[in-house]
């Protein structure tokens, strides 16, 4: 009898499953390839915790699933000591289906375990958890969420003491737990009414609320360009059912914005999604609603954010149509609005810095580099930029003015270690504000920006492996990149070769020549002769290969053309 079998065997068996999770699991002993995807190995637990489909098996999010995991993080923190256990972990979740359940079922096994919790009343943003964890001196956080992922899905997200993701060698601590222990036997529990009866739980709202949108608020650099702009700026926002539902609004109306319209029908919590196919602010098809609303009313602006709301994405009026701006040109705008603003009104901190991931727009580094802006880059998510900037504060070397990636994640202040839409979004709606008032758009203000600092053009592609055939593809792709990289992409030559699994650089002739400042992760990046960047790498939560164009030209018309070269040569590794 093969593991998985085994394995399908041992959860049929176990009188943990209630009626309906056996009757889910009976129903596909004949289908042997079903029962395979259940059961062929535990979902992994990495850095960014679990995500997964919601199902009951081991390769799926469940409430034993839940639990297991709880477990082994309780063991990790445990670890730390009695004050450890005393400081706690502050837990919430987002609109998704389920969400309310896991977490207080993962509220119930840290309370067993003698550790302090502190759980929402309901649904909050993500970073309002990482600023939770920081404002009240938890040793960790957790978030049921499943961010911007289709409605199946569900996920673990797990913090540590400095509100950012878990560092890694906690999270292998995590894994390795769960890799020794049992689903089914390996955690305590108790009951959750009791347990916040007896102060062990602890429920916390507005008061939280209040001192994060405190600190958003705190971010706004001119209110008197949005107080100039009020009476004729218009903002249709979109919380895609989910967190930013409450929040979004609030800040900007705080900030000063007047005419505000909310998209109703999304306005409506709920984790089946059923307005959009993804809810997921990186695909333009999505906001059909908001489009068709801001028509309506003459809207200057489209603002929505994911069902976290961590995310946000923004579309912009032209005539009358509404065109996507990126996470790239939006991580721009932001940037150079930033530095000219806090130069403007004389809020500029000494020393200040930006970071970005490997994989962000090169344009970043140029807007550093003319405004006299300290720059450096991380690899691909916002736990290692805010490991950054916790280094930048203990060397007393750089004050961080900005963060951001090209996956729509934006990170600025002291109080949040994660990507944090609420704050993005009011800073969006000052910015926008500011350019209004010189009779701009955010578009006009892009067009301006790539004749003062160069062309630039980015586009990702997604390789999709699925199945359990996928994993060996995207390996075998990566392998064979590695062990014999192309002397040119689309016929210009590459010039270096960095591999961040190891952290060399190779030069073509020469070998390796060089490292990388830090290495560890699963990414090859090509430099091109032509000033172009093609990197490549897996994604850590989806059955898919990332291939990053980030392109230089003498103009938009090159940089498209490079883009469409470079995409037909991409596409030519996914076969």
């Amino acid at each position: 009898m093969s593991n998985y079998k085994q394995e399908y065997q041992h959860w049929l068996d176990n009188p943990a499953l209630s009626e309906a999770e056996w009757k889910e699991l009976d129903q596909i002993k004949d289908d042997e390839k079903e029962i395979e995807s259940r059961f062929f190995a535990p979902l992994e637990f990495g850095t960014a915790g679990l995500r997964g489909t919601m199902k009951v098996g081991l390769h799926h999010m469940n409430i034993h699933i839940i639990r297991h995991a709880t477990q082994a993080f309780a063991d990790v923190i445990a670890a730390d000591g009695e004050e450890a256990k005393r400081q706690g972990i502050v837990i919430a979740h987002d609109c998704r289906l389920n969400g309310r359940a896991f977490a207080e079922e993962a509220a119930c096994v840290m309370a067993a375990n003698g550790i302090k919790v502190r759980i929402f009343d309901a649904l909050r943003p993500t970073p309002e958890l990482s600023f939770a964890v920081r404002y009240y001196g938890c040793r960790a956080g957790l978030n049921i969420t499943a961010s911007h992922n289709p409605k199946e899905y569900n996920g673990y997200k797990v913090y540590w003491s400095d509100g950012a993701q878990l560092p890694p060698q906690k999270a292998d601590a995590i894994a390795r737990n769960m890799r020794n222990s049992d689903v089914f036997t390996s955690y305590k529990t108790c009951n959750f009414d009791d347990a916040v009866k007896e102060g062990k739980i602890q429920i916390i709202g507005e008061e939280t609320d209040k001192a994060f949108m405190d600190k958003v608020m705190s971010q706004a650099i001119d209110k008197e360009a949005v107080k100039k702009a009020a009476e004729d700026f218009k903002i249709v926002y979109t919380p895609f059912h989910g967190c930013g539902y409450k929040l979004v609004p609030e800040a900007l109306k705080r900030l000063g914005i007047k005419h505000i319209y909310p998209v109703e029908e999304q306005m409506v919590l709920d984790g089946s999604f059923p307005t959009v196919v993804s809810p997921n602010p990186e695909n333009p098809e999505g906001f059909y609603l908001a489009v068709d609303l801001a028509k309506k009313v003459g809207s200057d602006l489209i603002i929505g954010t994911d069902p976290d709301s961590d995310r946000v994405g923004t579309m912009v009026r032209r005539g009358d149509e509404y065109v996507t701006i990126t996470g790239n040109q939006m991580g721009v705008l932001l940037l150079d609005y930033i530095i000219n603003a806090k130069k403007a009104t004389g809020t500029m901190p000494e020393k200040p810095g930006a970071l970005c991931s490997i994989v962000t727009t090169g344009m970043a580094r140029a807007v550093c580099e003319y405004n006299d802006v300290h720059f450096e880059d991380t690899f691909t998510g916002f736990k290692f930029m805010a490991e950054r900037v916790a280094d930048w504060e203990a060397a007393k070397s750089y004050n961080c003015i900005f963060a951001f990636e090209e996956s729509y994640g934006y990170m600025m202040g002291d109080y949040v270690r994660d990507k944090d839409a609420v704050t993005a979004s009011m800073m969006i709606a000052e910015m926008a504000a500011h350019y209004h008032n010189m009779g701009m758009t955010l578009l006009d203000a892009l067009d301006q920006l790539y004749k003062k600092y160069g062309y630039y053009m980015e586009k990702t592609l997604n390789l999709v492996m699925p199945g359990l055939d996928g994993l060996a593809k995207m390996k075998k792709l990566m392998d064979d990149l590695r062990s014999n990289p192309p002397e040119n992409i689309a016929g210009t030559e590459v010039l270096r070769v960095r591999d961040y699994q190891d952290g060399s650089i190779a030069v073509k002739g020469l070998g390796k020549v060089d490292k990388t400042p830090f290495f560890g992760s699963n990414v090859l990046f090509f430099e091109l002769s032509d000033g172009s960047n093609f990197i490549v790498r897996p994604s850590g939560t989806e059955p898919k290969v990332k291939i990053y164009l980030l392109i230089r030209g003498r103009s938009e018309a090159e940089c498209k053309e490079k883009v469409e070269k470079y995409n037909n040569y991409a596409e030519t590794l996914g076969k």
